[in-house]
């Protein structure tokens, strides 16, 4: 069973739920989110797979995901990256965001998300039970892509251009 790390908005921890049930409730919880750039300033997006619990089959940021109790945001955002995109590389934390939102499925994403940024021009290696596709866009190209097709994104990926945390 997942367990994710119930906080308030200082970020304290306040204690552990089931993920299923944190995201049923509307719980605020710890979250992280990975943005990859290559060296031409490029984006990686990955498309969640069709077998994902929520947002199936949407285009989001390289990888998220929630902390382990105990585990550090960098070792959990490292772990991820590693089990969903088969990648390493060094990640610096840049800033956290709190967000509500309401999901498919009745699930409502209540997060103190914390945003990391690292560069690659290693090509992933997916995790089909994760990931069903990558690409690698421009800043240029995904905003207009954002701009025609929002229901294509994730609604966390959505929020780091609404609170301009990705410019």
């Amino acid at each position: 069973m997942e367990m994710v790390i119930l906080v308030n908005e200082q970020d304290q921890q306040i204690g552990l739920m089931e993920k299923q049930e944190a995201h049923e409730k509307g719980l605020l919880h710890r979250a992280f989110s990975v943005l990859i750039f290559n060296s031409m300033g490029e984006m990686l997006l990955q498309q969640r797979a069709l077998s994902k619990y929520h947002s199936p089959g949407l285009w989001t940021n390289a990888c998220c995901s929630h902390p382990r109790n105990g585990e550090t945001i960098l070792e959990a955002a490292n772990r991820r990256l590693s089990e969903e995109m088969g990648m390493n590389t060094l990640l610096n934390v840049k800033t956290h965001f709190i967000y509500r939102a309401e999901l498919d499925n009745g699930l409502i994403e209540h997060e103190l998300d914390y945003i990391l940024e690292g560069v690659s021009d290693i090509s992933p290696v997916l995790n089909s039970d994760e990931v069903m596709s990558f690409r690698w866009v421009s800043m240029n190209e995904l905003k207009d892509w954002i701009r025609q097709e929002p229901s294509l994104f994730t609604v966390w990926f959505l929020k780091l251009f609404e609170y301009e945390i990705v410019t």
